[in-house]
């Protein structure tokens, strides 16, 4: 099969177009025929070593963790699905080797939901990770509920759009902060936008006088650092950065589940989450696609075509 793997870290010329051997299939695993793979910020950092010290990793790697596709094949002691069923996935095990940016992935089960009929392959391909780590953070680790006002640093990014549209969908007030070309984006799915820079804690506190009830940090850094004044009494606040413990906070880190991925799914169902995938590139360009993420500006997600017809 075709895949795009690492044989060492590094910048994107380290990825490589390859063929491997077809994945092994486990009793509890199924093999999904991929058709587009998600490209997440993890991803570039995976490349370049970052995560070295978390995860056991084998070379070669292939890169990635979200795909669309269609089953293959089914392991002898998956009931969950059978072949021809379309899924998505948030595929990532204990160890790093077998992404999903490949046109071949042995998915275990608790990695994978029934694709959502609403999205298309390439807007289904980017929600896993993504909407994983937003549902988790608002849901598990900021208990948002209705009547509450949510803001979210970096709201038009990938995870931040999402959590736009789950915390509008759990009946929160949002507020996300974004450049001002985003900002009619953030409008038009439910936020009300302010700007980054200087003054941002004014800009929030004059559209929530008495403080916000949490924080979703995206970004890290002064913003993260700022964030603890703008809550209420009582208010929570969760990060993707591991800094925000010693801010008293929450640190957010994505796990595979299938009850939650499910649950996605269904949001999308019912219309409460959309994807907006702002580029697609073709698998042999991923190195294209791994510069722009890396970049830092991207509105919504970025996909690889693996096999798209």
């Amino acid at each position: 099969m075709k895949a795009i793997a690492i044989r060492r870290y590094g910048g994107p010329e380290v990825l490589e177009l390859t063929d491997l051997p077809e994945p092994r299939l486990g009793p509890d695993v199924v093999l999904v025929r991929v058709r587009y793979a998600g490209v997440n910020p993890a991803d570039w950092k995976i490349r370049e070593g970052y995560i070295d010290d978390w995860f056991e990793s084998h070379f070669p790697m292939v890169m990635g963790c979200d795909l669309s596709g269609v089953v293959e094949r089914t392991g002898l002691g998956v009931t969950e699905f059978a072949p021809g069923d379309e899924v998505i996935g948030y595929v990532r095990a204990d160890h790093m080797q077998r992404g999903t940016y490949g046109e071949l992935v042995a998915a275990p089960v608790r990695t994978l939901a029934h694709k959502p009929r609403a999205l298309d392959w390439r807007a289904a391909a980017g929600l896993p990770a993504a909407g994983l780590t937003a549902h988790q953070a608002l849901r598990r680790h900021l208990g948002v509920t209705a009547g509450q006002v949510l803001l979210v640093h970096a709201a038009a990014g990938g995870v931040g759009s999402l959590a736009v549209q789950i915390g509008r969908a759990l009946g929160a007030r949002v507020i996300g902060t974004a450049s001002e070309r985003n900002h009619d984006f953030l409008r038009s799915l439910g936020a009300e936008p302010v700007t980054y820079g200087p003054g941002l804690a004014d800009r929030v506190r004059a559209l929530a006088p008495q403080g916000v009830d949490a924080v979703l940090d995206l970004m890290g850094g002064d913003t993260l650092a700022g964030s603890p004044a703008l809550l209420r009494p009582g208010g929570r606040l969760a990060s993707i950065s591991g800094d925000v413990i010693a801010l008293g906070g929450r640190y957010v880190f994505v796990r595979p589940d299938p009850a939650d991925l499910a649950e996605l799914a269904a949001m999308a169902e019912r219309g409460e989450v959309r994807v907006h995938v702002s580029a697609e590139f073709p698998l042999a360009e991923a190195a294209r696609a791994h510069e722009l993420v890396a970049g830092g500006h991207v509105r919504g997600k970025v996909v690889l075509a693996v096999d798209p017809a």
